[in-house]
């Protein structure tokens, strides 16, 4: 059982990694990745129906462990896709409004459900045969899980607030980050209608993975600093690219490592290279 799960999380985790290096757009890239979460999720309750669990302790594993951390991204990338879909597209503020809202509720729901959240941060097992067991549900417990009585066979009364759990920290990193970078582009702003910026559209055509590789570039090469010489960092310099090219760049950081790892690291920048180099022999 834990070969099979641990091998169709590798191949999903592998899928959702390409589709998040390629993808631009946050609401196609949340749509593509819910199909193959899905999928996978179907491929999980097949394999399950067919098998018998050893004993208690591998049930509860599976429940706890397995189902809610391929579970947990489903919830989430369905939850981006609501939040980015119903993203205002004014101002920097109402935007700012919007994701603490979303913030907020993930607070709200943190406190409707503190004591399960406790049990679980503690890594508590006492209560396990009761929470991760299928047929063992307690009618007393605030059960936040409908599937369990469409498909008792494939649920327990809290695996499903497991990957709730796990959804929502991952989520309040997401907004927290999206908070963060609407406040370093409300500043980029604000330098650019001091000197006179005229906006336009701009639209960034290759891949994030160039783009990251070439910020990167740039920010080693100290080619852009502040009016006072001082260095932006890598975020400011983010935001201020995705300004430029209304676009959005997840986490510069890890795809900076996955560049790192490439058997050619500066892939987009010898292809720049070569491109001006043979622009350069043909007006010779």
């Amino acid at each position: 059982m834990k070969f099979f799960s641990v091998k169709l999380s590798n191949t999903l985790n592998s899928q959702l990694k390409i589709i998040d290096l390629e993808e631009k757009d946050s609401i196609q890239r949340a749509q593509k990745s819910i199909v193959y979460i899905r999928s996978a999720l179907g491929k999980l309750k097949t394999f399950i129906m067919n098998y018998t669990f050893k004993d208690e302790d591998e049930e509860i594993l599976f429940f706890k462990e397995i189902k809610p951390g391929i579970l947990s991204q489903l919830i989430y990338f369905i939850k981006i896709n609501n939040i980015e879909s119903k993203r205002p597209m004014g101002s920097i503020e109402n935007q700012q409004k919007y994701l603490l809202h979303e913030l907020e509720k993930l607070t709200v729901y943190f406190n409707n459900h503190l004591e399960f959240y406790r049990y679980y941060r503690m890594n508590s097992t006492f209560l396990d045969e009761i929470f991760f067991l299928r047929g063992k549900d307690d009618l007393h417990l605030h059960i936040d899980n409908l599937m369990i009585y469409i498909d008792p066979d494939f649920s327990t009364s809290q695996d499903y607030m497991v990957a709730k759990i796990m959804a929502n920290d991952r989520l309040e990193v997401f907004l927290k980050s999206e908070l963060e970078t609407l406040s370093l582009l409300n500043v980029c702003q604000s330098g650019y209608s001091q000197i006179g910026y005229i906006d336009q559209t701009f639209q960034w055509s290759d891949s994030k993975t160039a783009l990251t590789e070439l910020i990167y570039a740039l920010y080693e090469m100290g080619s852009i600093t502040k009016v006072n010489n001082s260095r932006y960092d890598i975020r400011e310099l983010t935001a201020f690219f995705e300004q430029i090219f209304n676009i959005r760049l997840t986490d510069v950081y890890r795809t900076f490592i996955e560049i790192k790892g490439r058997a050619t690291p500066t892939k987009y920048i010898d292809n720049l290279r070569t491109i001006l180099l043979r622009k350069i022999e043909e007006e010779d």
